[in-house]
Parts: structure tokens; C-alpha cells; sequence
């Protein structure tokens, strides 16, 4: 288990290493390419040294690597802000949100796919202004007025990945309790609900609720996320949230346990269709 850094750190050293592999080059004649000593081109495949968006470009160029998504991903996962700024759009808030939280919006923003179990509270890319503001409220106590308002501003901008084009591909599973608890109050909650059938119509989200009746289920150890990657599967990662900190598990096995863990609670959850008419019936009793 790893923290996000390390994670992306890592994880681009493995998949410049594999492109350096397919390009029939050892370690030493790619860093001669690049003017580079043997052991940069060692520490930056091993995730042990952080590297620069330049020094990836001149990596893949040696590489002859053409693939434009790929080399894109690449680079935002080594810094890049070549998007134009979209993507780092959270450095502004440098100064209010701690580097794990931060993480974890740069993940969000540049993956393709996004899957999570949902035990308590509605997925912060899903939540309305006022309930978003009452969770925060409610996590982080004492909060100045004005911080508080920062941090539901960002948990808004985060949305925008629904919107992006292409667009982040949701996929969440929520437990009943999540639409049953009155976060902020039965008017907050009403709109939550409403909010979250107009959701649950979006092509790019897929929601299914996992009714009581359901009984126990694999996910009573706790929420999760997995977030998947167009360009290359190697970069998958699942992120834990803890009360001051999230775990980042990369391994092909952690990966694989996570992802059948979902599969197995899609099958028992409702249908989307069924969900739909589950949630707009909670709201309607609301």
C-alpha cells in the first residue's frame, strides 16, 4: 500500500520501462539518446525520483511512442499541464487541501473510469451544493465559514469530469443507507434524491442501489474506488478513504480483488432501471 505520489510515481516508471522494452532498448542506450547517465533513466523506471514532464516528452519521443492519449496520460501523471490548465485546476487550493485529497482529484481527473461502493454519503462528484456542504460541515468540525465555503466550491469543480469530453465513465454502487440517511436535513435530502435521478439518466453514469433486503454483502468492510485508465490498464488503482488519510493499492492482485468485489455487488445490487425508480420513489416519501 502506497500513498498517491508514490503510486503515479511507480506506475509511470513501470510503463516507461515497458515502452523502453518495446522499443529494443536497454537502459543505457535510451539515456545516451537523451543525453541522460544510465542510473537517471534507472531511478525514474523504479519510481524511486520524481521526473519532469520534459524529461518524460524525451522519453517518449525516444521511444518513438505516436500514441497521443497514452503520451498525454504520461505526462499529466509526471505534472504535465498541457491541457491547458483543466487539469490542475486544484493548485489553486494548494494552501486549503491537504496533498492526499489533492491526489486523489488529480487521479479522478484524468481517468477514464471511475467505479465505487458507496456505504454513507453520496459520491462527492453526485452531490448537490447544500448536502455537500452539510457532509463537509459535518467531517471536518469547527470550520471557519470561509474554508467551508472552499471546500464545497471544490467538491462542485470536481463535477466537471461528468462534463469533460470525453467524460468520466461513473460507475456506484450505493447502499440503501445512503439514501436513507438525512444528511443536512429532509429538504437537503429531497434534493440530494432529485439530484441523483436526474444523475442516474446521464449516459456517462451508471448507479445501482443495494437494497437492505440484500442482507450482507462483501462490501460491509467499507467504500472504495477504483479508477481505471483508457490508455493502458496498468495504471488502475484503488484508493481507500481513512478519517485522515487514503491508501492507494496498485498490485495486479489487490486490483483484481476489488474489481471482482464490484462485479459480485452490481449482480446483487438493483438493475440501473430499478435503482432509478427506487430512488425517485425514496424521494417521493422523502
Amino acid at each position: 500500500m502506497q500513498h498517491g505520489p508514490a503510486v503515479r510515481r511507480r506506475k509511470l516508471g513501470a510503463e516507461l520501462r515497458a515502452l523502453r522494452t518495446s522499443a529494443g532498448l536497454t537502459s543505457g542506450e535510451a539515456a545516451r539518446l537523451v543525453g541522460w547517465h544510465q542510473s537517471k533513466v534507472s531511478r525514474i523506471e523504479t519510481g524511486t525520483s520524481g521526473v519532469k514532464p520534459t524529461d518524460v516528452r524525451l522519453l517518449l519521443d525516444a521511444y518513438a511512442v505516436t500514441d497521443s492519449q497514452l503520451r498525454e496520460l504520461l505526462m499529466m501523471l509526471a505534472g504535465s499541464d498541457d491541457s491547458g490548465g483543466r487539469h490542475h485546476w486544484w493548485h489553486a487550493y494548494r494552501g486549503v487541501l491537504p496533498p492526499t485529497y489533492r491526489d486523489f482529484i488529480s487521479l479522478e481527473s484524468q481517468a477514464g473510469a471511475m467505479r465505487t461502493l458507496e456505504t454513507t454519503v453520496v459520491p462527492g462528484l453526485l452531490q448537490t451544493p447544500e448536502y455537500a456542504r452539510a457532509v463537509t460541515s459535518a467531517a471536518v468540525e469547527g470550520l471557519a465559514e470561509e474554508r467551508l465555503d472552499t471546500l464545497v466550491e471544490v467538491r462542485l469543480a470536481r463535477q466537471d469530469v461528468l462534463r469533460a469530453d470525453p467524460p468520466l465513465e461513473l460507475s456506484a454502487v450505493l447502499d440503501e443507507a445512503v439514501l436513507r440517511r438525512e444528511v443536512g436535513g429532509p429538504g437537503v435530502m429531497a434534493r440530494q434524491l432529485e439530484k441523483l435521478v436526474e444523475a442516474a439518466r446521464l449516459p456517462q453514469v451508471r448507479l445501482q442501489v443495494l437494497p437492505f433486503a440484500a442482507g450482507a454483502h462483501i462490501g460491509v468492510t467499507g467504500p472504495f474506488v477504483i479508477f481505471s485508465f483508457s490508455s493502458t490498464s496498468d495504471l488502475d488503482v484503488v484508493v481507500l478513504d481513512h478519517l485522515t488519510s487514503s491508501l492507494y493499492l496498485e498490485r495486479k492482485e489487490d486490483l483484481q480483488a476489488y474489481t471482482e468485489a464490484f462485479n459480485a455487488l452490481q449482480i446483487h445490487a438493483l438493475s440501473p432501471e430499478d435503482s432509478l425508480d427506487f430512488i425517485a420513489g425514496t424521494a417521493a416519501g422523502a
